[in-house]
């Protein structure tokens, strides 16, 4: 009867060591290719209170944002005219933000379409999700023209392509 009882308990344990319990996005990385002029750059000052269970995506919710003032693309001329009110105008939208509105499995990866916000326009965006260790990889493209900042005329020369890591903590 003992072995039986210390075989249950075994076995309970494993199972809970393995199921997982809903996790914190500690920290994110956030990158991004302006893909007609093959600009890469990053963006940081990273917060979020957003909280998802992989195992139950139905109640999850990912929010965040990121500081424009941050912006860096290894060039700080175009670091600092990107700042400026012509493009991304970092005094009066000193934050671009994002919050989920649907979360779910879609063959194997994880779809999470939500509004983003840059300068004062709010769109609808799409980010594909891979689950990696401990971290969460998404990526969605985009056209800064949708969000009133246009480098070049024609919309399709402002595409960008955007990779957001984030980091997950139980």
């Amino acid at each position: 009867m003992q072995y039986k009882s210390l075989f249950v308990l075994f076995v309970l344990t494993t199972f809970l060591s393995n199921a997982q319990s809903p996790m914190q996005v500690s920290s994110a990385e956030v990158s991004f290719v302006f893909i007609d002029d093959d600009v890469t750059g990053t963006l940081s000052g990273f917060s979020s209170s957003s909280t998802i269970d992989l195992d139950d995506l139905s109640n999850a919710k990912l929010m965040g944002s990121v500081n424009v003032e941050s912006i860096s693309t290894g060039n700080s001329i175009r670091n600092w005219a990107l700042r400026r009110s012509k493009y991304f105008d970092a005094k009066t939208y000193p934050k671009i933000s994002f919050e989920s509105e649907t979360i779910r499995t879609n063959e194997g990866n994880i779809k999470v379409v939500g509004q983003l916000t840059i300068k004062d326009v709010t769109k609808e965006v799409s980010f594909n999700f891979k689950k990696s260790d401990s971290q969460l990889v998404g990526t969605t493209a985009l056209y800064s023209s949708d969000f009133g900042i246009s480098i070049h005329n024609d919309r399709a020369e402002n595409k960008v392509t955007v990779k957001i890591i984030l980091h997950l903590k139980p």
